[in-house]
């Protein structure tokens, strides 16, 4: 976050600059009534959005995970949008007085709620995306992390039978269902127990026991796998 706002925050207070060194640098004979209040409403109205992309912006360098901030780009997107527009139209209401000063702010208004439902929308929108990731990582944790020991087992195989039963229990588990359920913790409890006595015997190089335990294993993670379809 703090690299990404140390680069930003200097673009946004020069940008905000050179808009107001313009504003207030154009000679008055370029618009004999330049500060009437159609000109400060369109003033306020695009150094309120200048304020309202920096938090955006803020919110946006917040998110602690490259996947937070993918998601949140549309937000940033429309703070971006919502500024540019909003710099027209305000700028319009400044250097035109024949507006009435009535028209430009329910035009800014306008903006300013359209907008802020679309930041709204896409910010509820990235929330459920990321609560749902959330919940499939975790549903999808239990198999990743039996599939990553498995694997780490296969090398420390000594002998030719223990090496080709602990090849058929990563197999298993690896072409296993990913998502797990509270209706499997029962027989997920029983595989972990059974997977760890598997893994003491392969170490020690036990082979009847090793064997005996990897097919008992074996039929565990068959089992999850058909009681996972009936819950779906």
């Amino acid at each position: 976050m703090k690299k990404g706002i140390k680069f930003y925050a200097p673009c946004w207070a020069i940008a905000l600059a050179v808009f107001n060194v313009i504003t207030f640098a154009v000679p008055i004979t370029v618009n004999v009534n330049k500060f009437m209040p159609s000109f400060w409403i369109g003033y306020a109205f695009i150094t309120l959005m200048f304020i309202a992309q920096l938090v955006c912006s803020i919110l946006f360098f917040k998110q602690d995970s490259k996947e937070k901030r993918f998601l949140n780009i549309p937000i940033i997107s429309l703070s971006y949008t919502a500024l540019i527009v909003s710099i027209i139209v305000g700028a319009v209401a400044m250097v035109v007085p024949l507006i009435p000063y009535w028209v430009g702010i329910i035009l800014d208004v306008l903006i300013v709620a359209f907008y802020a439902i679309a930041i709204i929308s896409s910010k509820a929108a990235a929330d459920t995306i990321e609560n749902i990731d959330n919940k499939v990582k975790a549903q999808t944790f239990y198999i990743k992390s039996l599939t990553v020991d498995a694997e780490g087992l296969l090398p420390r195989a000594k002998s030719d039978e223990t090496k080709a039963i602990a090849k058929r229990v990563y197999e298993a588990i690896r072409y296993s269902d990913p998502i797990s359920n509270e209706a499997l913790s029962s027989v997920e409890s029983q595989i972990t127990i059974k997977f760890n006595e598997f893994s003491n015997a392969v170490i020690e190089d036990n082979k009847p026991t090793a064997k005996a335990i990897g097919n008992e294993l074996i039929i565990l993670v068959n089992d999850r796998n058909k009681k996972c379809k009936l819950s779906k």
